[in-house]
């Protein structure tokens, strides 16, 4: 259970950093405010399951 919920952080940390890049690099285009907004929205979402997956991995190695 560990290792599993250990795999799916690693990839929400890194889905949450690549939303984050792509929400950043569309600011800078014209007319990519809409899709910047976007993309910071599903970077919240992803931060929150990331923080989720965080609090269950600890929650099972407590024990």
């Amino acid at each position: 259970m560990k290792t599993v919920l250990t795999v799916l952080l690693v990839i929400s940390l890194l889905a949450t950093f690549g939303t984050m890049f792509a929400g950043v690099l569309g600011v800078g285009r014209e007319g990519g405010a809409g899709r910047s907004n976007r993309m910071m929205r599903y970077r919240v979402l992803l931060q929150g399951l990331t923080l989720l997956l965080f609090m269950l991995l600890m929650a099972t190695t407590r024990g």
